[in-house]
């Protein structure tokens, strides 16, 4: 009886995996033009009418031909879209066995790379990011740091900070690498890449499982720009910036599809040049006031070299491989004033001036590969990626001081700082699409950080520094009834950090520890309005902060006379928590609330020399990190977009208030802060061929560590002109065109009274020509396709 009955179930189940292997559908769409030529690498979406969450994405092949496998017959929507043609889309009731379809599309007349059209927003919301499509703000900036930086709703500060959500900046990656870097070598590097070179940016406000944990501020995937269609096309960039100084670079894109594989190459040599002046005030004694006076030039020069290829291996495996090289030479210039007097009498007791040197050079060598398997149609995938980056820098500095007061003299010093980082990165994901709408995810990751630091003044230092992060993740998500997704998962991530100071003296720390950070999403449609599907969302994400290499290096940097700074080997992780609720409007963010809650909170702090010190009138300060105690950040956010064919306007606002506790010198430390900031970006279409762009922020309030800030802002404007049938692309911008981009700061904490103002060449006139080619493969065959057909 027992062996009918195993035989019986084994029976129904392969009669039941049988029915479920034929219930799928092959079907075959082909997308051509109205002349009845293919339409290659259109994007084509199935869903299905009975089940709207059910949807189906595919690419066409350079022939214009999409497969998809359905999981079962009935009526189904197919919609194909691509650039310069109006989407099409189509119902039908497809039954048992193979059926074809054809679609065609019209062309839309728009422009390719400057018109922001309803079907192409600038920013649309996919999942749990915010996809920025470039084209328009690519054409009105010199590289992609000043890009970022016109991104509405991303603020970048004055060193290369990025700020979403919070007052912790943003981690920056680079094709969804992590870039184990220092802010200012980020902010170079992204300096020297050509703007014309970004695909898109992903904005991740609330990263999931899948991603670093050390994410807090949240994350900028810069994705570069690949070879997408077929045949050998390119493009010539040549930019000439004014301000002050004058900047200038010329690049050129080659990109080669022949339908399998691709390859890419792009080339940028640059010039900038650029200043900055600061003027501060500080009182290192009751009736002592330190006055100074600085401006810097900042001299550059540039290089950087992009190249990849990517093919298929079989039918389920991709493959490919991209490298990066950086370079850059800096030569900056800095004298400052600096003036003692009494704060009462106004009586001067001092005074110098002090000139410094930086020679700088600069590499950053990364190379990258990737495999991606395609485990089946439903978008089940296995991903691995490896990454190594090397990054030497070698900088000589020489300052002179020449001294008025009390009594006249000179000094020089010299140094120099010698810094070699090595980052090798190595992770493997995978996706399982599942019946009944759920989605299986987990992955494990392995990075390595090696810095080493040799610093030569008066006094030699050496510092190296290890880092190894371990980590696995998992998570899930499944559709729960109509347009209700529910996603959750966590990520464990094992840090070991070794430093060790080698001169002056043998010091070392050492960090071991495991921590697990949760995830919880939520989303759901709520109701149409005027046509237009809102969608809420809810997250909940714990997140880690690290302190970066330079934050632990304790060997002291000379910036004046009377400033260095260094790092502190004793800094300890900071830990957040994140709430949020967001909501969408067709794809479209529009606002969000949330609560950030951080203990063990490290910042940039700036400390006078104690009285036992050698320096006993507290003249020297020195800037270092430190942790601080815990810090509850409420923001919020909305933005608002008048889409149009010839006006698109979006604006917004954001506002942060932060409440530190802690210690400050070993004293109690409450400190709160509001901060407002709206922002715009518009386009006008004038004619056909001529845009007009408009786009700018202000910030009221603002803060930085816990420096006061005076409100500041900036606007500009361009104007795209398109000749010789839409391949030249002429492009006048003036950027900050009120000058307003600078501020006042007081900084009132501690024993530290001090205050100042701040600007930079941000004042510009920026002409960018871009020329466009190509040689389009030919096609082999042209495929007719009279219907649909079962």
């Amino acid at each position: 009886m027992n062996v009918l009955l195993r035989r019986l179930i084994l029976l129904l189940l392969f009669q039941g995996a049988g029915q479920c292997l034929f219930a799928q559908v092959s079907l075959t769409v082909s997308v051509n033009d109205p002349a009845n030529r293919p339409i290659p690498f259109a994007s084509v979406e199935v869903r299905s009418f009975d089940d709207s969450a059910l949807l189906i994405h595919s690419v066409a092949d350079s022939a214009g031909i999409a497969r998809v496998e359905l999981p079962r017959s009935g009526a189904w929507q197919i919609r194909a879209s691509s650039v310069n043609f109006i989407a099409a889309e189509k119902g039908y009731r497809i039954s048992s066995g193979p059926a074809r379809f054809a679609l065609v599309l019209q062309p839309s007349g728009t422009l390719s790379t400057v018109v922001v059209t309803a079907t192409r927003p600038i920013m649309r919301q996919e999942d749990d990011k915010t996809i920025v499509e470039p084209e328009n703000l690519a054409a009105a900036s010199t590289n992609a740091y000043e890009l970022i930086e016109k991104t509405p709703g991303i603020f970048m500060d004055q060193d290369g900070n990025i700020y979403l959500n919070s007052t912790t900046p943003a981690a920056v990656y680079i094709n969804g690498r992590e870039q184990k870097m220092s802010t200012a070598d980020i902010a170079t590097m992204l300096k020297n890449l050509p703007p014309n070179s970004i695909a898109r940016l992903e904005i991740m406000r609330t990263p999931s499982a899948r991603y670093d944990a050390s994410g807090s501020g949240g994350i900028v995937n810069v994705v570069l720009r690949k070879g997408v269609k077929p045949g050998l096309t390119g493009s010539v960039n040549a930019i000439a910036s004014q301000g002050r100084y004058g900047t200038q670079s010329v690049g050129l894109s080659l990109n080669n599809n022949n339908g399998k594989t691709t390859t890419y190459l792009n080339v940028n040599l640059g010039k900038r040049d650029g200043f900055e002046e600061l003027q501060s005030q500080r009182y290192f004694r009751t009736d002592s006031l330190l006055s100074q006076q600085s401006e810097t030039r900042y001299p550059v020069n540039t290089a950087y070299v992009g190249y990849g290829i990517a093919f298929p291996a079989g039918r389920r495996w991709e493959l490919s491989y991209d490298g990066r090289l950086n370079f850059t030479r800096s030569r900056n210039r800095s004298s400052n004033r600096s003036v003692i007097a009494g704060a009462l009498t106004g009586a001067t007791t001092g005074e110098n001036e002090a000139l410094v040197q930086n020679r700088a050079d600069y590499w950053n060598i990364n190379q990258g590969f990737s495999a991606k398997y395609k485990i089946d149609s439903a978008g089940s995938e296995w991903n691995s990626d490896l990454s190594y980056t090397l990054s030497p820098g070698l900088t000589k500095q020489q300052l002179s001081t020449q001294y008025f007061l009390p009594v006249a003299g000179a000094s020089e010093t010299s140094g120099t700082i010698d810094n070699r980082l090595q980052f090798f990165s190595a992770q493997s994901n995978l996706l399982r699409k599942l019946r009944h709408r759920l989605t299986l995810e987990g992955g494990l990751k392995a990075t390595f950080v090696h810095f080493r630091n040799s610093t030569a003044y008066t006094r030699v230092s050496a510092f190296r520094y290890r880092e190894n992060i371990n980590a696995a993740y998992f998570q899930a998500s499944k559709t729960l009834g109509k347009g209700i997704v529910v996603k959750a998962g966590t990520r464990m991530e094992n840090t070991n950090m070794n430093g060790r100071q080698l001169q002056p003296r043998d010091t070392s720390f050492m960090l071991q520890r495991t921590d697990f950070f949760p995830y919880i999403y939520l989303s759901r449609d709520i109701m149409k309005i005027m046509g237009y599907q809102l969608r809420a969302y809810l997250v909940y994400r714990r997140t880690i902060s690290r302190p970066a290499y330079e934050y632990l290096n304790p060997s002291p940097r000379v910036v004046d006379p009377y400033l260095y700074e260094s790092g502190n080997p004793s800094l300890r992780p900071q830990f957040t928590r994140n709430y949020e609720a967001n909501v969408s409007v067709d794809e479209r963010p529009i606002i969000a609330v949330g609560l950030n809650e951080t203990k063990d909170i490290f910042t940039q702090v700036v400390y006078q020399q104690a009285s036992g010190s050698a320096d006993s009138s507290r003249k020297v300060a020195y800037r270092t990190y430190d942790n601080m105690g815990t810090n509850r950040e409420l923001y919020l956010r909305a933005l608002g977009a008048i889409p149009g064919k010839k006006v698109f306007i979006v604006a917004g606002f954001q506002y942060n208030r932060n409440f530190y506790e802690g210690f400050y010198e070993g004293k109690p430390l409450s400190f709160r802060r509001g901060t407002w900031m709206i922002f715009t970006y518009q386009t006008y279409k004038v004619t056909p061929v001529t845009q007009l762009t408009v786009n700018g922020f202000w910030r009221m309030k603002g803060q930085a560590q816990f420096y006061e800030l005076s409100s500041f802002g900036q606007l500009s404007m361009s104007v795209t002109q398109q000749l010789f049938k839409l391949k030249l692309a002429v492009t006048l911008t003036g950027n900050d065109l009120f000058y307003t981009n600078n501020y006042s700061f007081t900084l009132e904490q501690g024993s530290v009274r001090a205050g100042g103002m701040r600007e930079s060449d941000t004042r510009r006139v920026v002409l960018n020509l871009r020329y466009q080619f190509g040689f389009h493969k030919k096609e082999d065959r042209e495929l007719r396709l009279d219907g649909p057909s079962n």
